[in-house]
């Protein structure tokens, strides 16, 4: 479900994006203003961000090869990671780049009644795609806070859709803003100074994503939620003693890698061992039907051995 929420988002992204990136280009050559220029190049990043995505989607549902045993999974956290970079060269520079050039030698707005128009028309087409976005989302936000969910979530589309929402709509204003007050002034000054706003917050949407994505490409673990499940599937079978260990890392989106050190009765035969092993895995999997790589490392009883406190014992949170 994960993943076709990500493709209805991305494919209504994408629609209204290259129809807006289409009216701006319009709007450009008409009015010369450099704030719908910058906007016009955002449109088209983001159009091919869009495309960068299923493109991602698509090569991630490859089988597993011997060079990739896990599979590729992983590739929808490139493609993001690829994203936020073109967002920031493409989105970010071009739009400060050319504010900069129009503070330096301004020009009155030509035809501002077409630029306000195609933006009030981009304003609507781009709500549509972020209320798509947003829709798609609620269900794997669940009671997380809108940035709990673009920090925390393991799908990589819908953070990037609905940043990219999110930057076009405050952008879209601000261009709207800057055009308005530069028609009214008679000052040109203010189109290149809205153009330069709207780059910096690419800028910062861009960093946001590539730190999120590079975590994600890094290998981050199951959510909380997926772990404690996990583990309290693993600690509440059948003949198990103690969860020593307990690691999870996601080999995508969709797919966690699960390795477990637990102690099981030491009456066990190996034939009974393996039988309540398959038990275990099976457990976890109707748990977390995320977990598809389960590996358990079944130990004897050491009594030189440390005490543990808990199955994540050891590790520091993130930050530390």
């Amino acid at each position: 479900m994960s993943t076709e929420a990500s493709t209805r988002a991305i494919v209504a992204a994408m629609l209204a994006n290259l129809g807006i990136a289409v009216a701006k280009f319009a709007g450009f050559l008409v009015t010369r203003s450099s704030s719908l220029l910058a906007e016009s190049v955002h449109s088209v990043a983001d159009t091919g961000n869009q495309v960068l995505l299923l493109f991602g989607g698509r090569r991630s549902r490859r089988p597993a090869t011997r060079l990739h045993q896990f599979g590729h999974g992983r590739e929808r956290f490139f493609w993001a990671f690829v994203v936020a970079i073109i967002l920031f060269s493409l989105g970010a520079l071009f739009a400060i780049y050319e504010g900069i050039e129009k503070v330096l030698h301004p020009h009155p707005i030509d035809s501002a009644p077409w630029a306000i128009g195609i933006l009030a028309v981009s304003i609507l087409l781009e709500a549509n795609s972020f209320r798509t976005a947003v829709r798609e989302s609620r269900p794997l936000k669940g009671e997380a806070t809108w940035w709990g969910f673009i920090r925390r979530s393991r799908n990589p589309e819908l953070p990037v859709v609905l940043l990219e929402d999110i930057g076009a709509l405050v952008g879209l204003v601000l261009a709207l803003i800057a055009i308005t007050v530069a028609v009214v002034t008679g000052n040109g000054v203010f189109d290149g100074v809205g153009s330069i706003v709207i780059g910096v917050l690419l800028g910062v949407i861009a960093a946001v994503l590539a730190v999120e994505m590079k975590s994600l490409l890094i290998g981050e673990s199951a959510t909380p939620e997926a772990e404690a499940r996990i583990a309290a599937a693993v600690s509440g079978s059948p003949r198990v003693d103690t969860v020593i260990s307990l690691r999870t890392q996601h080999l995508g989106p969709e797919e966690v890698l699960v390795a477990a050190k637990v102690q099981f009765d030491a009456d066990l035969t190996m034939a009974e061992l393996a039988d309540v092993i398959d038990l275990v895995e099976a457990r976890v999997r109707g748990a977390e039907p995320t977990a598809t790589r389960i590996l358990i490392d079944p130990v004897v009883v050491r009594h030189d051995r440390p005490p543990v406190d808990g199955p994540w014992a050891g590790l520091p949170e993130a930050g530390d």
